[in-house]
Formats: structure tokens, C-alpha cells, sequence
């Protein structure tokens, strides 16, 4: 793991790229993935120290992506959402 690593998971590249430029001022590396489907091979690979996850992403929703990364790791998640559901925040928590 490498301490200032962070990986965001985001397709809509306007918010990935703000959330890029905060954290690149703050002294962290920050990776952008648009798509579910590469967040797991990639978190096995780099092992970043945070991941922020979009709910809603193209190939593979986030809750899976969420369910597959903590089948090997406990890296920290915060899931970035639009949805204000209270069903989708206990099945955030769910998961971990």
C-alpha cells in the first residue's frame, strides 16, 4: 500500500477532475477509472490507500465493485452518490 495513493472511481469527469485537483493539492497521487469493470484488477495491482467509488459507473455498479474489493481487502471506501435512498445508505454500511 502505498500511503498517498488514491484511486476515484467516477464517470462523470467533471467531478472526478475536482476531486483530482483537491486531493493533488493536498499532496496525494490520485489515479481516475470511468468504468467498474477495471476497479479490481487495479486496486489488486496498486493497492491505493483510499478508494472514493461512485455508486452509479458504467459496466459494474459500485455496490458490486464494493462487494469484490472486500473479498481480498479492507482498503477504506467512501461511496460518492447521488442517491439519497436510505435502502442504498444501510446497503453502503452493509458492505462495508
Amino acid at each position: 500500500m502505498h500511503g498517498r495513493d488514491i484511486l476515484i472511481v467516477e464517470d462523470e469527469r467533471k467531478i472526478a477532475e475536482i476531486l483530482q485537483d483537491y486531493l493533488m493539492k493536498a499532496g496525494y497521487r490520485v489515479s481516475l477509472l470511468d468504468r467498474g469493470d477495471t476497479v479490481v484488477p487495479y486496486v489488486k495491482q496498486h493497492s491505493p490507500c483510499l478508494v472514493l467509488l461512485d455508486i452509479m459507473i458504467p459496466e459494474q455498479d459500485g455496490m458490486e465493485v464494493c462487494r469484490e474489493i472486500r473479498k481480498f481487502s479492507d482498503v477504506p471506501i467512501i461511496m460518492v452518490t447521488a442517491r439519497v435512498e436510505e435502502i442504498d445508505r444501510l446497503l453502503g454500511l452493509e458492505l462495508g
